[in-house]
């Protein structure tokens, strides 16, 4: 059990910027372990953002107070997956060949693909997330425990979707600087069934008030299989980033699925 939560905090350290115990450090071999809870700091962050919504939303509209749970949000990760997302959209907009792309993404400077694509997605997202609320309200009387679980599922489910590119496809770069080596080494089964359980947990959950929802896997997943086949057509795999860029596409697919699902099915 202990080991178990050294591994844990060390998944929270790595992609959040809340605090953790000194003992806790970038130990490659806790590192490549906490791949199992990627998707529990999901739920961290996912009620973090719902928190602040839920605040902000008793005294400001719906749509005010989705753009300061997704502050909360960023402020939650360090705009981790944001971050990967811009130097995807820089990378694979500006480089044509794999060392190329790569190089690009190693920059920390934004460029303009990667100021568009962040304004794209930002906007997208906000609309979406939005729209989803204010649907649930009015139509079906939504109660903020299923509010909570679309915020929880959404960041769980995406999470998930980006991880398991880790246990299907090789990481593409060949030296050692990058985060993200440590959990691109290794896996076994406790991992793999970690990582899904608790990504897709919160969405069983959510099903039980509609089970249609379950079918908004099948959406995330169909895109996460086209971004792994980009991804290694161009660069031989995947770094970081196209996982956070993955995480940040999944979150937008999610939103689009359950809109359609609840207006359609």
């Amino acid at each position: 059990m202990k080991k178990e939560l050294h591994i844990f905090l060390t998944c929270l350290m790595f992609y959040t910027r809340i605090p953790c115990p000194e003992n806790i450090d970038h130990n490659p071999d806790f590192a490549n372990k906490a791949t199992r809870y990627f998707p529990l700091i999901g739920w961290i962050v996912g009620s973090i953002s719902f928190l602040a919504f839920y605040v902000f939303s008793l005294f400001l509209s719906v749509e005010s107070a989705v753009v300061l749970a997704f502050i909360a949000s960023v402020l939650t990760t360090g705009a981790f997956h944001e971050d990967g997302f811009a130097d995807v959209c820089d990378g694979f907009g500006g480089g044509w060949t794999k060392e190329k792309i790569l190089i690009i993404m190693k920059d920390s400077a934004i460029g303009a693909y990667g100021a568009i694509g962040l304004v794209l997605l930002f906007l997208l997202k906000f609309k979406l997330l939005s729209e989803a609320i204010l649907l649930f309200s009015i139509n079906d009387s939504l109660s903020l425990f299923q509010i909570y679980l679309l915020f929880i599922s959404v960041h769980a489910l995406s999470r998930l979707t980006a991880i398991s590119i880790i246990f299907t496809h090789q990481y593409s770069r060949d030296d050692a600087s990058s985060k993200i080596k440590p959990i691109a080494k290794s896996f076994t089964w406790k991992e793999v069934l970690g990582a899904f359980v608790f990504g897709l947990l919160p969405l069983l959950v959510f099903s039980y008030f509609k089970y249609q929802i379950l079918l908004a896997v099948i959406p995330v997943f169909i895109t996460r299989y086209f971004l792994a086949r980009y991804f290694q057509k161009w660069i031989d795999g995947y770094t970081g980033d196209c996982l956070g860029a993955t995480q940040q596409i999944a979150e937008v697919i999610y939103y689009l699925s359950i809109l359609f699902i609840w207006k359609f099915i």
